[in-house]
């Protein structure tokens, strides 16, 4: 049996995914990125690795492709691909009914839409301004002094919506602890923030190609807020994959791997 790789390098969390040649993942590992992205993939790839029973070490992979933010320092890697593209095969490989993604990185959002082959037909990116991304509402939960897992569903509860005027992260940051402070009921607040983030993902949605059904990968899909407000704000049906949505690039490394090194 030979065994593949995928290593998402991503800006906040690495992942890394084990496929076997018949195409099922058999381990997957997701850690919190360190400065040090070799140190980063390197961890990564071991615990994935140690989960095989089959498996030695990395060198025993038959192929590696690192994709995401660091994937060009991904250690041993045969290949790189970019995070669009894997993205775009990881959801053709655990659901290709889907063909409209929305990417919520930790630094970035991406538009993708792809074709019935897993391949790429159109992307957009905003990687201008954080405001939308894993680290907007890691710093959104900070101002609630809750977790990002019970921040995601705070705004389930709202009966009404506060909006949110600042579209800078650090500025929106300073207005919420201001609404906070002043009293105002925070699971109405939290469903302005996912609003507004809601409204930017709009032009990334079209993008996608997006007419009746999306899906969200990266940390964010984890969001049922977001996930909630999305649905209202772009009349769209948000598809739950069958899997950790975070893992997604990953997936596609993984399946690229196998694809080119089972060429070999």
């Amino acid at each position: 049996m030979k065994f593949y790789g995928g290593c998402d390098s991503g800006s906040t969390y690495t992942k890394c995914v084990i496929m076997d040649e018949t195409g099922k993942i058999r381990s997957d590992v997701t850690l919190r990125s360190k400065i040090r992205t070799v140190e980063s993939c390197q961890d990564a790839i071991n615990q994935a690795v140690e989960k095989v029973p089959e498996l030695n070490s990395p060198a025993d992979l038959s192929y590696l492709v690192g994709t995401g933010y660091g994937r060009n320092k991904v250690p041993s890697a045969d290949e790189n691909i970019s995070e669009i593209s894997c993205h775009a095969m990881g959801v053709h490989v655990v659901d290709p009914t889907v063909h409209a993604i929305i990417d919520i990185g930790g630094q970035d959002v991406k538009g993708i839409a792809v074709d019935t082959d897993g391949t790429v037909l159109n992307f957009a990116m905003n990687d201008k301004c954080s405001a939308g991304t894993g680290r907007f509402f890691e710093a959104m939960s900070r101002a609630f002094e809750m977790s990002l897992e019970d921040f995601s569903k705070l705004s389930l509860s709202a009966k009404n919506t506060i909006p949110i005027t600042s579209q800078c992260t650090v500025f929106a940051e300073s207005e919420v602890i201001s609404l906070v402070g002043e009293g105002k009921p925070t699971d109405e607040i939290a469903a302005g923030i996912e609003l507004s983030v809601a409204k930017r993902c709009f032009v990334m949605a079209k993008k996608a190609g997006a007419t009746d059904r999306i899906t969200l990968t990266g940390g964010c899909a984890k969001n049922d807020g977001l996930k909630k407000a999305i649905e209202q704000v772009l009349n769209l049906k948000v598809i739950d994959l069958p899997v950790d949505p975070q893992l997604i690039g990953a997936i596609g490394a993984a399946e690229f791997a196998r694809r080119k090194g089972s060429a070999k």
